[in-house]
């Protein structure tokens, strides 16, 4: 694994970094506070992305399973076309200006890439206000919060999605361009050492290594005191930590855009370095596509370690 900074080192950075405006919806949210907020004249549109049968949810919330804003089983990370994603916002009642709350199930920091995917989603089509329900569904029932027994029933909007903001996305392209040092980023892999170092690989994925350059920065980093609520104050510090300049322009990729979109949230939401984007294909569009990959064992390792896990 490549090294990461020494905090100490980057104590300056960390200073340098913008601290979350105090002022402005998301890009968290508590228990308490979202309760606060449904009871209010503004009440925020608040989507329960879990998936398969749940024992109530937090009242009027609208019933959005993750898997409608994922891809097809064998690249679950590509985009959907802006005409389908613009299907699915209309028929959820999402609107560009109204305050929108991701609720997941909140069972540990890999539950938490789901809401973070589908905040990166919403966001880059141009939904303006968002949060994420700060240890989910599950922390909303531990705070003692009433549930509803169903799903409230979505007034369709009329919300168009007609391309992804490219601020946020980084293209198999542009991903490219940075492998063949034709454009400056710094790629980050999100999944765990075994994979970032190809003893381990998804089942979609064609080989397993990384992308060449890139350093490895597991998601649950951000995860300092809990493993359900990801830490809002510690992000600037651990960027800090991992060497993440203001100016380094990251790229999170993990292998479905999942993890990654944990690290983009911290990187760009939470640490406030801007110019943070997303490869929401990851590895397993990457290694598909038969584009120059690092770390990827010899066929008799391979064999040996598939035989192991």
């Amino acid at each position: 694994m490549k090294p990461l900074a020494p905090l100490a080192a980057l104590l300056a950075v960390a200073l340098s970094v913008p601290a979350i405006a105090q002022d402005r919806f998301g890009p968290l949210i508590g228990p308490a506070e979202l309760q606060a907020a449904l009871d209010g004249p503004d009440a925020p549109l608040v989507l329960d992305i879990r998936t398969g049968e749940v024992d109530g949810t937090i009242p009027g919330a609208v019933a959005a399973p993750y898997g409608r804003f994922r891809g097809p089983s064998e690249n679950p990370g590509q985009l959907l076309t802006p005409a389908a994603l613009t299907d699915v916002l209309q028929s959820l009642g999402v609107t560009a200006d109204r305050p929108t709350v991701v609720a997941h199930q909140g069972a540990n920091e890999t539950d938490f890439g789901a809401a973070a995917r589908v905040y990166w989603t919403l966001k880059s089509s141009g939904v303006s206000e968002l949060a994420i329900l700060n240890g989910g569904v599950g922390g909303w029932q531990a705070a003692g919060l009433p549930m509803a027994e169903a799903p409230a029933t979505p007034e369709p909007s009329d919300i168009t999605v007609t391309a992804y903001d490219p601020r946020w996305l980084a293209t198999q392209d542009d991903v490219l361009a940075v492998v063949e040092g034709e454009a400056e980023a710094t790629l980050i892999d999100a999944r765990i050492p075994e994979q970032y170092e190809g003893a381990a690989a998804h089942g979609a994925a064609a080989k397993p290594g990384t992308i060449p350059g890139a350093r490895n920065l597991v998601h649950s980093t951000w995860f300092t005191e809990s493993t359900t609520e990801i830490d809002a104050e510690a992000a600037p510090d651990i960027a800090a930590a991992a060497g993440l300049t203001p100016d380094a322009h990251p790229v999170s990729f993990c292998n479905t855009g999942h993890w990654a979109a944990t690290n983009w949230f911290a990187m760009s939401e939470l640490a406030g370095i801007e110019d943070t984007r997303l490869y929401p294909e990851s590895m397993v569009g990457w290694s598909q596509a038969g584009l120059p990959m690092e770390n990827t064992p010899g066929l008799l390792e391979n064999l040996m370690n598939q035989i192991k896990n």
